[in-house]
């Protein structure tokens, strides 16, 4: 309580240039701790700033630097807005509209606008604008082993890897994994980009290489790095529509977005004179 007290001395004597603090603390508004104007602090407002202090008199001295802050921001604000300019006025004008159109734009946007993008939209979208979707760096599919340079039956597991569309292959590859691998990835459903893998990879050799079907084993001081390529494609190619499907998900919204809110400027203009909220004289 004294430390509101101090606060509210602080505001009402420095800031409001009141006579006499009784007065203010009579005509502050219930629960409030502060006033300027039209315009309340609460005690809920102070906590959220004091609620981290070591002790109460860093508790205090937040509470009345955030008071002050807070009534000296109010106060430049209306010193401000005392001595406008006709042509600020006219920019805080601008500014206000722009952001009630782009509220309303958002508001029939989220409510109106139909978000879902149907694949036969997506496929056309990606064979009408294919140069925008252009790789900027490899892509791969297939799966990734890390496994001690003794480990076992390295010939059979190099010779299952081959075909990772084989169920059999795939039960052993994983068996093999659970037992002696230190890591191991099969992302022969996702794409990876070259950087991804590249990560888990000694070198960057295989990339200089990289084909679809092909398998590098690189070694490091321990462990062989076994990575079998199912699918890639190399940068400068044509993204694959799989791979592209979410930028197309956008890109296909953005222009629906666009064509949406001019038909809805154009409706809006045209109800309006119907109803006669809009005149023109002819």
């Amino acid at each position: 309580m004294a430390r509101i007290l101090h606060c509210t001395i602080v505001v009402c004597v420095v800031l409001l240039g009141m006579s006499s603090c009784n007065l203010f603390q009579r005509e502050i508004k219930e629960g409030a701790v502060a006033q300027v104007g039209n315009n309340y602090l609460y005690q809920s407002d102070i906590d959220a700033v004091t609620q981290n202090a070591a002790t109460p008199e860093d508790s205090a001295h937040y509470a009345e630097q955030f008071i002050l802050r807070w009534a000296t921001d109010i106060l430049q604000y209306q010193e401000g807005k005392d001595h406008s300019s006709p042509e600020i006025e006219a920019l805080v004008e601008d500014y206000r509209r722009s952001l009630y159109v782009a509220e309303y734009e958002r508001y029939v946007v989220d409510r109106r606008m139909p978000k879902a993008v149907s694949e036969a939209e997506a496929d056309t979208f990606y064979v009408h604008h294919q140069e925008r979707f252009v790789l900027q760096e490899n892509i791969l599919r297939g799966a990734l082993l890390v496994i001690p340079k003794d480990a076992p039956s390295l010939p059979e597991l190099q010779k299952r890897l081959t075909d990772l569309t084989d169920e059999e292959n795939l039960e052993y590859i994983e068996k093999y994994a659970y037992q002696y691998a230190s890591g191991y990835e099969l992302f022969t459903d996702e794409w990876r980009t070259g950087n991804q893998i590249q990560l888990r990879m000694p070198t960057n050799k295989w990339q200089k290489s990289l084909a679809a079907g092909k398998q590098f084993a690189e070694p490091d001081s321990t462990s062989l790095y076994l990575l079998q390529v199912s699918d890639c494609r190399l940068a400068g190619e044509t993204m694959p529509l799989d791979y592209a499907r979410e930028a197309i998900d956008k890109m296909v919204l953005s222009e629906r977005r666009v064509t949406f809110l001019q038909e809805q400027r154009q409706k809006l203009f045209e109800d309006a004179v119907r109803f006669g909220k809009v005149k023109i004289e002819r």
